[in-house]
């Protein structure tokens, strides 16, 4: 099935989350934005490269989310890199934050997507990866680039 077939548009990805953690598991989280920062994150100007999520007060934020602002916005633009509430239900943002408060995970967003007309944010539950994990996984790639290079050849 395409990602149109389901009405989602992929706006941006958080490939260093990919590289730092092990994403153990994802949720999908709305977002409180105000109208210039939706038509900018439409036209993909979203940066997630260096974002995490907090639990405060048992309400769920975003932080190091840069979405730039938008140029025909004027006095209406706001901060780029401001915390952005996240919008998940009171029962899941307690879950999330047992296991980060227990376990010593982390909550990074993974991607940001439109489903139908709605921005909505992809939070992965994290375990970071040591050095030699990470080097690991790169030799992996690079074998399977590897090999795939070596089966286009023949």
């Amino acid at each position: 099935m395409s990602s149109k077939a389901n009405g989602i548009k992929q706006l941006a990805t958080n490939k260093k989350a990919f590289h730092d953690y092990y994403v153990l598991e994802r949720f999908e989280a709305g977002i409180e934005l105000s109208g210039t920062e939706v038509k900018s994150i439409r036209q993909g100007k979203v940066n997630l490269k260096d974002s995490y999520c907090i639990i405060k007060n048992g309400e769920l934020f975003v932080r190091g989310m840069h979405i730039s602002p938008y140029e025909k916005g004027n006095i209406f633009n706001r901060d780029p890199l401001r915390p952005r509430r996240l919008l998940m239900h009171k029962r899941e943002i307690m879950r999330l934050h047992g296991h980060v408060m227990r376990e010593g995970m982390a909550l990074i967003p993974l991607s940001v997507y439109l489903k139908g007309s709605l921005v909505k944010v992809e939070i992965g539950l994290c375990k970071g990866k040591k050095l030699y994990d990470k080097r690991q996984s790169e030799a992996e790639r690079a074998a399977k680039r590897d090999i795939e290079r070596a089966i286009r050849q023949h």
